[in-house]
């Protein structure tokens, strides 16, 4: 693994001020944040952000810019990343997720919630049910992710499934797409990567031992240049290759394959924070299991140490 460049990496500090709040946000009191794989990688380099990172979390709405957003003080929430102008064609027609202005949180032009507080606009905000608790709607965000490979798989003619990179966002996608009722294998490159996703009642293989071109389609949520080459490599011709990683690192990649195999790629990013939310209120995906370790915001320089360590999967930051 490419060494963190932990310098890029905001050090807590105390003295900064609260955020002010635009008449549309809210200022929201953190009570949980996530550290994911895309977090690993800016701080490699990835999209050239600067700036508080962190986009997974579970807070408490404190103050609101506008009293018509009263509602909203003192909930449990979680919120969507993405924020879009509004008023242009891909708003519009599609949503924020790809608004060519867009906001990321803490990604894109956007601070983040590795911090006491932070802002969010209320259109972006879910409230928390009561049922879930904090340690699973942390985990709201990356579910929502795999949600969204099962909605874009739902119209095609799919039999044999494989996710490759039993991690942090492989394994929920593994999960779901088997409760949607794929049948799923995961494929990892050890048989210890490989024991969270067998307790989790899914087959399991090693990834060097599975044939080529075993699969209707193949998920690659590896996080690396090598997975997405296994992945080629296992989808049969005419099949399809859904990409799900975000990597810092180029490396050459042989793509013969997709022309003369006419395979169809899906790239595939944010998804539903409602119906992931009910996921979570089912208690059918077992996300508390995934926590490797709990660490203060002080001390997040240890935490993505310790979250970019191989076979580590969730890591969480409190106030």
């Amino acid at each position: 693994m490419q060494a963190l460049n932990l310098s890029t990496l905001l050090s807590y500090r105390s003295d900064i001020a609260k955020p002010e709040i635009a008449a549309d946000e809210a200022l929201i009191k953190l009570r949980l944040a996530g550290i994911c794989s895309t977090d690993l990688e800016l701080v490699k380099g990835y999209a050239g952000f600067s700036g508080i990172l962190g986009h997974e979390f579970v807070g408490v709405v404190e103050a609101v810019g506008d009293e018509k957003h009263s509602h909203w003080l003192n909930r449990r929430v979680v919120g969507a990343i993405n924020i879009g102008c509004g008023v242009c064609e891909t708003c519009r027609l599609d949503g924020p997720e790809h608004c060519p202005a867009r906001k990321v949180l803490g990604i894109r032009n956007k601070d983040g919630v590795f911090a006491d507080c932070f802002t969010l606009p209320v259109s972006n905000l879910f409230a928390v049910p009561d049922e879930v608790s904090d340690e699973a709607a942390v985990f709201t965000e990356p579910l929502a992710a795999a949600i969204r490979v099962v909605k874009q798989l739902e119209s095609l003619p799919i039999k044999s499934l494989a996710v490759v990179g039993p991690g942090r966002l492989g394994l929920l996608i593994a999960k779901v797409l088997s409760l949607a009722g794929y049948d799923v294998m995961v494929a990892g490159r050890s048989n210890n990567s490989l024991d969270l996703p067998w307790q989790w009642a899914l087959s399991t293989a090693l990834i060097q031992e599975l044939p080529d071109n075993r699969f209707d389609c193949v998920v690659d949520a590896s996080g690396q240049a090598s997975g997405f080459t296994q992945a080629l490599r296992l989808v049969r011709p005419r099949g399809t290759l859904v990409l799900k990683s975000t990597f810092s690192a180029i490396e050459p990649v042989d793509l013969t394959k997709v022309v003369v195999c006419e395979l169809n790629i899906i790239g595939s990013r944010c998804g539903p924070f409602a119906d992931a939310l009910a996921v979570l209120a089912q208690k059918t995906v077992p996300v508390e299991s995934m926590i490797d370790g709990r660490y203060p915001l002080k001390q997040g320089l240890a935490a993505f140490e310790h979250a970019a360590r191989p076979g580590v999967r969730k890591i969480l930051l409190h106030p």
